[in-house]
């Protein structure tokens, strides 16, 4: 069994539900999930990255708390991978990702060009980095624009659908994609449906991560393999963590499995 936390990492816990229902239904039946929430007053998303610096450091507090815990791994909740890099250094056994890594990662090994289809023109420059970050951008086809916020993708589920899909489509047939990322955490419920229609693989930026959290929490717990500590993802000394950054419980939406 796996015990995994995604970290929703806003101030608000409007998605922990929702999100949890959903993506205990992907998960295989051994996976334990709990959804976090991030504790306090602040951002209801991070659409601006000024948003994403407020957040840093609750979301930071959180992994180590997850990891104190025993949780076998943690998704950072968000399409920009917040702190995914600063996550991998603190943690020391638990593994950690996050959508566009998971999402990129998984896109690569079905498909030769992928679309992410986002909310707001906004969101691309941040999201393009992360395609580079990842050695992807010979793999990108397109970024389509849905003109939709975070808080809205789940305001007219009928609306947001019919969205996607015309642009999931114009992806296909005009970007010639044959996979589309959808590039949000909340846009989740929809892949199915589309993936179906269009007849490419649909990545759902919630469901990677757990599938990809899955398999990092395998290869972790049966062959060893975690954050490398040799380079990048060298872990701060203990004394110094301890008098920086100090665990701390969030909001805490248990599975009731």
């Amino acid at each position: 069994m796996s015990r995994i936390l995604w970290i929703n990492p806003a101030m608000t816990d409007l998605y922990d539900a929702p999100i949890g229902d959903s993506l205990r239904a992907e998960a295989r039946p051994d996976t334990r999930l709990d959804v976090a929430s991030l504790p306090g007053q602040g951002p209801q998303h991070l659409e601006f990255n000024a948003y994403e610096l407020l957040v840093a450091e609750p979301t930071l507090r959180t992994v180590l708390w997850a990891e104190e815990e025993g949780y076998d791994a943690a998704v950072i909740g968000c399409f920009y991978d917040p702190f995914l890099r600063a996550a991998k250094e603190l943690t020391t056994r638990m593994a950690v990702t996050a959508p566009a890594e998971a999402c990129i990662r998984i896109a690569q090994s079905v498909g030769e060009r992928f679309s992410i289809l986002v909310g707001r023109d906004k969101w691309i420059p941040e999201m393009h980095e992360n395609v580079v970050t990842y050695g992807a951008e010979h793999n990108l086809a397109s970024f389509r624009v849905l003109g939709l916020g975070v808080t809205e993708f789940q305001a007219d589920t009928a609306f947001t659908e019919r969205r996607i899909m015309e642009e999931a489509r114009q992806a296909v047939e005009v970007d010639r994609a044959d996979v589309v990322i959808l590039g949000c955490t909340i846009e989740f419920g929809f892949y199915r449906k589309l993936q179906t229609e269009l007849g490419v693989p649909i990545v759902d930026a919630s469901v990677a991560p757990l599938l990809y959290a899955e398999m990092l929490a395998d290869a972790a717990n049966r062959q060893g393999w975690t954050h490398s500590s040799r380079l990048g993802y060298g872990t701060p000394p203990a004394h110094e963590v301890g008098g920086l950054i100090s665990a701390a419980k969030p909001n805490l939406t248990v599975d009731p499995r």
